[in-house]
């Protein structure tokens, strides 16, 4: 059941996955490792080095599957949302399934714990819950929205009156 959205929207964040090529371009990539996979098989039969065509295929095969994996991969996104009455992160995983985490904002707090080789863990805590956001993102941008989030928190717990 879809929730009636606040009428007073402090914050929202919209997350994806970074893809360094689109759809077409993974296509064209593909067919270029094709070509090139069947001139490697050709020449190989033609040395009498036949099973090599079979394995170069095996390859190939594999190579497409992981270029589909990281397209599908790459329809997954986080929503976060503030809101008069809530935080809410709302997660669209890539076959389309939603989840969605509803969170009193008034003793929220953002975190960002540094994990020694990764990027950092956004967490936003409150209570007794912690979530981790922004799992997509590189270091840079967890630092941004870190700080854009916490200073959103801010802005709603300190409203300013009459400007």
């Amino acid at each position: 059941m879809e929730q009636a959205i606040d009428a007073t929207l402090h914050f929202q964040a919209v997350i994806t996955p970074r893809r360094a090529l689109s759809a077409p371009a993974m296509r064209v990539l593909l067919g270029v490792i094709s070509l090139l996979c069947a001139g490697s098989a050709t020449l190989w039969a033609v040395v009498g080095a036949w099973p090599v065509g079979g394995f170069t295929g095996l390859e190939l095969l594999l190579a497409a599957w992981l270029f589909r994996l990281h397209i599908r991969d790459g329809r997954a996104s986080e929503l976060v949302v503030l809101t008069d009455s809530s935080l809410r992160v709302i997660r669209t995983s890539p076959t389309g399934r939603r989840q969605e985490l509803t969170l009193e904002p008034s003793w929220l707090h953002v975190r960002l714990t540094e994990r020694p080789g990764r990027t950092p863990a956004l967490l936003v805590e409150g209570g007794r819950q912690s979530v981790e956001i922004a799992r997509a993102l590189g270091d840079a941008e967890k630092r941004d929205l870190a700080q854009a989030l916490d200073d959103a928190l801010h802005r709603w717990r300190n409203p300013r009156f009459g400007r």
